[in-house]
């Protein structure tokens, strides 16, 4: 039996695997419990951003200080904004068109920092 498992396709077995996960589920009616481990799941996500954003803006917030008003009000707020997406996004939840919004703010604010972080190290140089 083992060497037939080894021999099986990895995508197949991965499946199988996922497959044998749902089944104890349903079998031992655990849905209440997946639903509540999601929560939490979702709670720690969003404390490690936070915490990674909190960690990188400590180590570089000397450098953000001397940047100007313009550059530093942009850099902040497509942070802020980036944050209350994804809190908006864990209170209500997106759906449909929803995501694709969703998606589409963090990309921008992505975006806009890191034209910020870019243009402030390439024309301080």
């Amino acid at each position: 039996m083992r060497a037939f498992i080894s021999r099986m396709n990895p995508t197949l077995r991965g499946f199988l695997i996922i497959l044998a996960i749902v089944a104890v589920v349903v079998v031992l009616q655990l849905q209440a419990t997946l639903a509540a481990l999601l929560i939490l799941a979702r709670i720690a996500f969003l404390i490690a951003i936070a915490f990674f954003i909190y960690l990188m803006w400590r180590e570089r917030r000397e450098q953000i200080a001397m940047w100007p008003l313009r550059a530093r009000v942009v850099f902040y707020g497509a942070a802020l904004l980036a944050v209350a997406d994804l809190g908006l996004n864990w209170y209500g939840g997106a759906t449909g068109l929803q995501v694709l919004a969703f998606v589409a703010v963090l990309v921008l604010c992505g975006l806009a920092m890191w034209r910020v972080w870019r243009d402030q190290h390439h024309y301080a140089s």
